[in-house]
């Protein structure tokens, strides 16, 4: 008796302990499966639209973009109709397919991690050097060496080089951070970077890109922490430097002219100096508060040279009226306040770097060119973002929102 009773302990003990270990394993297994859930629903969230990308600022950069193109297509089917064969939708054709492979371009380096840019910081920035040489040997158009031409496409370095310096400003500040209030880390690299980029754009010349460049790389070593009395002695070189050429070289010969008429745009003297000019500000005089209506320019019939270039936002006024044209702007400085506001947030220096880098570059060419076209400024050839007619830089500037974008969305991800 004694012993069956043993015998029935130990078979419930086993059983027991079986019965116990099954519902590890299915607790173990149920845990797995909830663990795999969670991976594959993190899987979808990095891949889905809502996975942190900053919303606002992507319907602002694509409203942008297409109230461009349409504004594009209006101030250049005349251009085009006249000296194209007419072909009116040369050049909307042309900027068309260019904004359809910046868009790929930006959602694709969305998703991307922008600390990857770290990497690729100094290639970028031997690359820009090689075709700022590059353009040097190429020929001359239209007086310049700005186009690097591959058969039947070109692009311009300088939209490349803008890049590179900020992306390389941004990369050696954010590892210096903390000795860049001495002169061997904080001065003399980004001295030599400046320097040697200013003279090959100006030996191109291509003094707007040189303004932008030298501009934003100020900004950038201000925020990275550089101490202001580093600022005057800079200053002070830039401005010997400036008057050496002025004085003792003929480079700037050709802007004299431009100074002139900037001054006085409507002087008989001038001649063709200030025709643009003059053109630009007749169109915008023209557009009143309201504007003639969409289509309706009569200064882009030839007589605005190019006018869907660096002149574009003066037959915006005229078509669309000083209200439609301020709301533009309105929206260009929306774009600027939100790319800051997702830089501020950043995990890291270089995030926030890069990102205020990037956005002000947007910021800088809308208000530098409104101040061409308005003649507040020397006419200096400065385009306007998601407007102007260019491939490289309408590209250029998708795929730089896109890095800003990639911060926003790394940034709510690691909240997450």
């Amino acid at each position: 008796m004694f012993k069956e009773l043993l015998l029935f302990q130990k078979k419930r003990g086993k059983l027991q302990k079986h019965k116990s270990e099954r519902m590890v394993n299915m607790s173990s297994y149920s845990d797995l499966k909830n663990a795999e859930g969670s991976i594959l629903k993190r899987k979808i969230k990095l891949f889905s639209v809502r996975s942190g990308l900053d919303l606002p600022l992507l319907f602002i950069t694509l409203l942008l973009l297409v109230v461009g193109l349409i504004m594009l297509f209006s101030s250049s089917y005349p251009n085009a109709y006249f000296f194209k064969n007419g072909d009116s939708y040369y050049f909307i054709r042309s900027q068309a397919i260019w904004a359809l492979l910046g868009i790929v371009s930006m959602l694709a380096i969305s998703y991307v991690d922008y600390r990857y840019l770290h990497r690729l910081a100094v290639p970028i920035l031997i690359i820009s050097y090689v075709l700022l040489s590059i353009v040097l040997a190429m020929p001359l158009v239209n007086g310049v060496h700005r186009w690097i031409s591959l058969g039947p496409l070109s692009f311009q370095p300088s939209e490349i080089t803008k890049f590179a310096i900020v992306l390389s400003f941004a990369h050696f500040i954010s590892i210096n951070i903390n000795r860049m209030n001495t002169f061997r880390y904080g001065v003399l690299p980004y001295a030599f970077l400046i320097a040697s980029t200013a003279l090959l754009l100006f030996l191109e010349p291509h003094i707007s890109c040189l303004i932008i460049v030298v501009l934003l790389a100020g900004g950038m070593l201000y925020i990275g922490g550089i101490k202001l009395r580093w600022f005057g002695l800079v200053l002070l070189i830039a401005l010997a430097i400036v008057a050496y050429v002025v004085l003792f070289t003929d480079k700037l010969t050709y802007a004299n002219g431009r100074v002139k008429g900037w001054l006085d745009p409507f002087s008989p003297d001038c001649g063709a100096d200030t025709w643009q000019t003059r053109q630009g500000l007749y169109a915008i005089g023209s557009g009143g508060l309201f504007g003639l209506g969409l289509g309706k320019s009569r200064q882009k019939y030839l007589y605005i040279p190019e006018p869907y270039n660096d002149f574009i936002f003066s037959v915006v006024c005229e078509e669309l009226g000083f209200i439609r044209a301020l709301l533009i702007l309105v929206l260009f400085a929306m774009l600027v306040w939100r790319g800051i506001i997702i830089s501020m947030k950043a995990k890291d220096r270089f995030g926030t770097l890069l990102g205020i880098g990037l956005t002000a570059q947007v910021g800088l060419q809308v208000i530098l060119n409104i101040f061409v076209v308005t003649n507040t400024m020397p006419n200096t050839g400065i385009s306007l973002p998601f407007f102007s007619y260019g491939g490289t830089s309408l590209v250029m500037l998708l795929t730089q929102i896109g890095i800003v974008l990639s911060i926003s969305r790394s940034s709510k991800l690691e909240k997450t």
